[in-house]
């Protein structure tokens, strides 16, 4: 955990130094295939890609703006010095030019809107059917016991996509208040041919084809960074592993009186670990081991960053599958009394916080973190490099491979247009996030982390992810949810639909648990055996740390052999519609579901759905992401 002016980590003792023991089943290291190695590439030669911002459409829905994105394969060039790759992208188009998409190849367009003023977003499906990491597919159709979800006892496995499928997709708004059935959950995926996963929904059905979905964005979030991605029912780590991911801004002009930095000067950081052949192409190499060998930034490997000598805003996104990054600025030791540049926190993944002076942070995949950094006390020509320490994946204790280098930003280029006159960070007049108010009689809700054995299946509450909603939440209500990690690695938990605040962190008798949890499993979870988390804490409650307290989050960490609370003040989905398309509002019961954002945990079936009802309603619905409760009925 990063604290203020670069914080200590608080991890339970014990757990620092240990090989992880709840690795996914992507990434064993069990294989005797050699595992493929990135060659040796010169750093900081490439100049960091910014990626295009997409044109909307306001003549399609009246009132609202309009996209039409395009997943495609295509290729990318990831370094200098490798051949280009085949990857997967998100292309939108263009309404001035019809021949002219907007997009990389990789990745997608950044999507930038303004806060309350809706979306309306076509997703249309043209990637081969063959995926490409087709490998990994057929080893979990194949009931590979380290790449298939194996339900635990009662339950019965079931294969996560149909035995003709090797590609399928649908977009996740990361994020956002959206309503179930544009909320891009897995079970609504679709194919590049039209086939249709159990909850696929679509708004204003008449307008698409088979292999499109529409869906509908409120924008109705604080201004911050969103991202949208991949989220295809059990191949979201290979998707998103192929390119599949980019930017979604929520924009308030009351902002602009702020005084933070703009234009050029506001740069995102979409960070994540790859690994490429000799010939320069994409390898996925996390089943055989854990995380990749190679930083890549907004695409590109090692790449650098002219900069001037004056601040800049970066928004850093940790995209990766399964990398935590502990990241700070170095410098040369002769340029500042300390070799780190200090920064400023001033965001994080639910938008504006007050400010906070930093020298590193943690980031797990999903998260965000909005940073000022100032450049203008460096001489021209200094380098200052974004490194990387201290963050073994998994996290805290895994052994895959160190990437200790990952950009940098070089002091290079003049001053223009005067005198920086951005607010200095210590000055900025940012919303201050008040503590959500508990009552005594406010809900707790218990999520353990279950796995059996090494390498094996993890679930939420020994449940595969395929079975219907057992939590029932009334429309309006607070809620405390308690996250008990048992194991070894740490997890970020993302839930859909809503933003929530950090309460505490305590330490467990994990072993101790565990035992205890497996008895009850064994002797056919009756409620009188089910482990009482008070009887196995071990120490006083931890308080959040200084950049995630008064912070608004969608994703938490969940450290091992903790239990992780967070407090969600008000389950409320969106039930306006959306640009006058029919539908396009919430319906209760509404489904949604929340994760390990570790992808490959993802996959491997650490996910749950949860439903909100009407506050007289008691059941029902599913956890398709219909309106109407989904595929899974109650």
């Amino acid at each position: 955990m990063a604290g203020a002016m670069g914080g200590a980590t608080m991890i339970p003792q014990g757990v620092l130094g240990e090989r992880a023991c709840a690795s996914p089943a992507h990434g064993t290291g069990s294989t005797d295939t050699p595992v493929t190695q990135t060659p040796p590439l010169r750093k900081y030669v490439d100049p960091l890609p910014r990626p295009m911002t997409a044109i909307p459409d306001p003549s399609v829905y009246p009132g609202a703006d309009y996209y039409e994105i395009t997943m495609r394969q295509g290729s990318w060039r990831f370094h200098r010095d490798l051949g280009p790759a085949t990857v997967w992208g998100y292309w939108a188009k263009n309404p001035h030019h019809a021949h002219r998409a907007i997009g990389m190849g990789y990745l997608g367009p950044t999507i930038s809107v303004l806060k309350d003023h809706p979306t309306v977003v076509k997703y249309c499906n043209e990637l081969p059917t063959t995926h490409l990491f087709q490998f990994v597919i057929d080893a979990i159709r194949s009931g590979d016991p380290q790449l298939t979800p194996i339900a635990p006892p009662p339950y019965k496995s079931k294969p996560p996509f149909p035995p003709h499928i090797n590609v399928w997709n649908v977009v996740h708004q990361h994020g956002g208040f959206t309503a179930p059935q544009s909320d891009g959950m897995p079970l609504q995926s679709f194919s590049p041919d039209g086939f249709h996963a159990e909850s696929y929904s679509t708004l204003d059905p008449s307008r698409v084809k088979p292999n499109e979905a529409i869906s509908g964005y409120t924008n109705h979030e604080r201004s911050s960074m969103l991202w949208y991605h991949d989220h295809g029912m059990g191949m979201t780590s290979v998707n998103v592993y192929a390119g599949l991911a980019g930017l979604y801004l929520v924009r308030d002009p009351a902002d602009e009186r702020l005084g933070l930095p703009e234009g050029e000067f506001e740069v995102p950081l979409i960070l994540q670990d790859r690994t490429f052949g000799r010939d320069g192409s994409l390898a996925y190499t996390m089943t055989q081991r854990e995380g990749e060998d190679t930083p890549v930034v907004n695409g590109k490997a090692y790449p650098f960053l002219a900069v001037e000598p004056r601040r800049y805003r970066l928004r850093v996104l940790n995209a990766s599958n399964e990398r935590f990054w502990r990241l700070k600025f170095d410098v040369p030791r002769d340029v500042l009394p300390q070799p780190t540049l200090p920064f400023w926190l001033i965001g994080t993944d639910g938008g504006l916080r007050e400010p906070l002076p930093m020298l590193n942070f943690l980031i797990s995949p999903a998260e965000r973190y909005d940073l000022i950094v100032d450049f203008s006390q460096l001489p021209m020509g200094t380098n200052v490099t974004l490194t990387n320490y201290n963050a073994p994946v998994h996290f805290p204790g895994g052994g895959g491979p160190e990437i200790s280098e990952i950009m940098q930003f070089q002091v290079t280029k003049r001053l223009s247009g005067g005198a920086d006159k951005t607010t200095p960070p210590k000055k900025l007049n940012l919303p201050q996030v008040a503590p959500i108010e508990l009552k005594p009689h406010t809900r707790r809700r218990e999520w353990v982390l279950y796995q059996h054995q090494l390498f094996g299946t993890m679930t939420f509450d020994a449940v595969p992810f395929m079975e219907p909603s057992q939590d029932f939440i009334k429309a309006g209500s607070t809620e405390i949810w308690e996250y008990i990690n048992p194991n070894h690695d740490a997890h970020p938990m993302h839930v859909h639909l809503v933003n929530f605040q950090v309460l505490n962190r305590q330490p467990i008798d994990a072993a101790g648990y565990q035992a205890a949890y497996e008895r009850w499993i064994d002797g056919g979870r009756t409620s009188e055996d089910l482990p009482v988390l008070a009887n196995y804490l071990t120490g006083p409650p931890i308080p959040a740390d200084p950049d995630e307290a008064r912070s608004y989050k969608d994703t938490v960490k969940s450290y091992p052999e903790t239990v992780t609370r967070i407090v969600i003040e008000e389950f409320t989905p969106p039930t306006g519609t959306i640009a006058s398309i029919p539908g396009s509002g919430t319906e209760y019961p509404a489904t949604y579901v929340h994760h390990c954002h570790i992808l490959e945990h993802e996959d491997d079936d650490l996910m749950r759905p949860w439903t909100i009802v009407d506050h007289d309603d008691h059941g029902g619905g599913g956890h398709g992401g219909a309106a109407h409760g989904g595929g899974h009925g109650h």
